[in-house]
């Protein structure tokens, strides 16, 4: 096996395959995105009332089905795995007391009856290459939702596409007014916004008069007494607390959440909407959200040579950095209008009011952005998500920060928007010598980039819960939060020939993001938590900052088995913003760092991303300021010369088991050793 670079040979014990063979099995789910960002600018100015309407989504189908041979084996199954007495119940292990790694073979669930039956059969994802994320291909699940809305629109199809038209115009007009607008649509608290939902139902819904008195008397609040329409009856009136909205008006399940973000990026807006448009791009300039994105039909082609008027149908999956949390599915369209000189605007809007889908979890109401040119080539831009989302499967570690509307907002959206400016800016600079007087040339700093951005994306690929990965609990009792997959070993440009494995965990810590961001990225702490370079010593050997934070930066780590003998090289990429934090890396030898720095193709070297995700477990009051704890997800991507696609031996899950527990304790156990020590010091 080889963990992030350094091999060690893992061989089963035994021929006998222990554990189950695993199918998938479809379950719905859905997620959701929102939160409040800044106040609104009334300066976005030379819009025209022209525009769309809302949007919809689609249901997602995650989930895992283990087949069992035995029939008479099914009713011992306490876990994932098997309920075997013998297994060694590891639930505390991923806390603060160290973890027993020395598991023997009988710790692990086994299937006594059906020996040719792999541990861990897990097929490999087709999407090895992150740059492939987008695609005009659909997968089979996506393929029946498409052929649905691509029916829909080929029957009559002049019909529809007129309603398709209309609605996507609708939707434009409200997508000014729900960007433009201030008080009361959005409720401003602070430096975060609040949208006003009965405010938005009688601005766009439709409400009648009596709709119009139950919305005002909930406004009121408080006790209110509804007269007795009964003509035979003289009882008094009946005084009600605050009354529920008619049942027509929620979609039961559903969770609806808004936000809004306000700001300036680095770039014109014909390229802001090229991104948009384009779902290439727009896959990889959001990759920290978007899974796959697909276009699956024009139905109006822009004119001038532009995207003006440009209406498309279009597929995309939205994800969070863990694999505890359902992804979004959703099908849509998206509308495209040049709305003044220099002034843009984009929308998403769901088709269910047109067509009757089965129900979903995940719908985008009105979701888009406007985007106004500004002088010295900057875009002033005003992004609005609305969605309405099923958050019923979320783990409840993740639940309150995703209720909270936080994880999928559209200050996400326009962060990641921000940092892909920003990359582009450092890709094109010319370079500089850092504090230590490094001086990267030109090409290499170029080559260096992109081989980060290739690696970081491959990471957020590998680590979400999309269609895509199909992970599989480890069969050790207690540690069902710990996910793993085999990516297959279909030679692919840039990827190790070998089979491979990536497994994650996710844990809650009572530490601040940007403490545990700190701890994570800083190569002087790297030997508290990575049991591999123990001993080691480890320096930054150069790097180049993306942005105006030096904190978020690519480096070169050089690994000294002694201070004469270089061992190996770490590519290290951290950075965080308003939503998260990553650190991620990945092994590279000398060769192929040499080769890299001098200017060669970064697609040609061997990339295995290991590294965390961080988010904080609870929104920031606000939507801004640092929150007392964090999540962590913590992945790891391997090769194992002794698994194959559909095979993990039980050395093997041993392996994974101990390097992700030995890793969760001692991240856990560096900031308890520092609290003791300030206490004692304090003392």
């Amino acid at each position: 096996m080889v963990v992030c670079g350094r091999r060690s040979s893992i061989k089963a014990t035994s021929k006998n395959a222990y554990g189950k063979k695993r199918d998938r099995k479809d379950r719905e789910v859905e997620e959701k995105p929102k939160v409040n960002e800044k106040k609104v600018d009334s300066s976005f100015v030379g819009i025209e009332d022209k525009g769309v309407k809302k949007k919809r989504s689609q249901e997602r189908s995650v989930s895992l089905r283990r087949n069992s041979r035995s029939s008479s084996r099914s009713g011992d199954v306490k876990h994932q795995f098997g309920g075997d007495e013998n297994a060694m119940d590891v639930s505390g292990q991923l806390g603060f007391e160290r973890p027993d790694v020395n598991i023997g073979v009988d710790d692990v669930h086994q299937n006594d009856e059906d020996t040719s039956s792999p541990l861990l059969s897990v097929r490999a994802s087709p999407q090895d290459s992150p740059d492939s994320r987008a695609s005009t291909n659909v997968t089979s699940d996506q393929m029946n939702r498409a052929s649905d809305l691509l029916m829909a629109v080929s029957v009559s199809a002049d019909t529809n596409k007129t309603r398709i038209t209309d609605l996507a115009s609708s939707a434009m007009e409200e997508l000014l007014k729900m960007a433009l607008e201030g008080e009361p649509l959005w409720h401003i608290d602070g430096d975060g916004e609040s949208l006003n939902g009965f405010e938005h139902m009688k601005e766009f819904g439709s409400v009648d008069a009596t709709l119009r008195e139950i919305m005002r008397m909930v406004e009121v609040g408080g006790p209110q007494c509804l007269p007795n329409l009964e003509p035979n009856d003289e009882s008094p009136s009946e005084c009600t607390d605050r009354p529920m909205l008619p049942k027509e008006l929620e979609e039961e399940h559903l969770h609806a959440e808004a936000s809004r973000q306000i700001g300036l990026v680095s770039t014109n807006p014909a390229s802001v909407v090229e991104w948009l448009m384009d779902v290439n791009q727009w896959s990889l300039v959001f990759a920290n959200i978007i899974s796959r994105a697909n276009l699956l039909q024009v139905l109006s082609t822009g004119v001038d040579g532009n995207y003006d008027g440009t209406l498309q149908l279009m597929t995309v999956e939205l994800h969070l950095p863990t694999a505890l949390v359902p992804t979004r599915e959703s099908h849509f369209v998206r509308y495209c209008k040049q709305l003044g000189y220099g002034t843009w605007g984009v929308v998403d809007v769901s088709l269910e009011n047109l067509f009757p889908y089965p129900a979903s979890g995940f719908r985008r109401r009105l979701s888009g952005c406007l985007i106004q040119g500004m002088p010295e080539g900057c875009s002033k831009v005003i992004w609005v998500e609305h969605v309405a989302v099923d958050n019923r499967l979320v783990q409840s570690i993740y639940r309150p920060l995703v209720i909270s509307g936080f994880t999928f907002s559209a200050k996400r959206w326009f962060a990641a928007l921000i940092r892909h400016c920003q990359w582009l800016a450092t890709l094109r600079a010319r370079t500089a010598p850092t504090h230590d007087g490094v001086l990267l040339p030109q090409a290499g700093k170029e080559s260096l980039l992109k081989l980060a951005e290739r690696m970081t994306r491959s990471f957020w690929g590998d680590i979400s819960a999309c269609n895509e990965n199909q992970w599989m609990p480890l069969p050790i009792r207690g540690a069902e939060d710990i996910r793993a997959m085999t990516k297959g070993s279909i030679p692919v440009p840039g990827m190790p020939p070998s089979s491979k494995i990536v497994f994650t965990t996710s844990i809650r810590l009572a530490v601040p993001p940007k403490r545990l961001f700190d701890f994570l990225r800083d190569e002087n702490s790297r030997t508290k938590w990575d049991t591999r370079l123990f001993g080691h010593i480890i320096r930054e050997l150069a790097y180049v900052i993306n942005g105006n934070n030096p904190e978020n930066r690519v480096s070169i780590l050089q690994v000294n088995a002694t201070p004469e003998e270089v061992e190996i090289f770490y590519l290290q990429e951290s950075f965080s913003d308003d939503i998260g934090s990553y650190v991620i890396y990945a092994p590279v030898d000398a060769l192929a760092m040499s080769g890299v720095l001098n200017g060669g193709s970064p697609e040609i070297v061997n990339i295995l991303p290991c590294g965390f995700s961080i988010l904080p477990d609870r929104p920031p009051l606000n939507g801004h300021g640092d929150v007392p704890g964090s999540l962590l997800t913590i992945a790891f991507h391997i090769i194992d010369l002794a698994s194959t696609e559909e095979y993990i031996p039980p050395e093997s899950v041993k392996t994974i088991f101990k390097v992700i527990a030995e890793t969760a304790f001692l991240i856990k156990a560096a900031f308890t050793s520092d609290n003791v020590q300030g206490n004692l010091a304090g003392g």
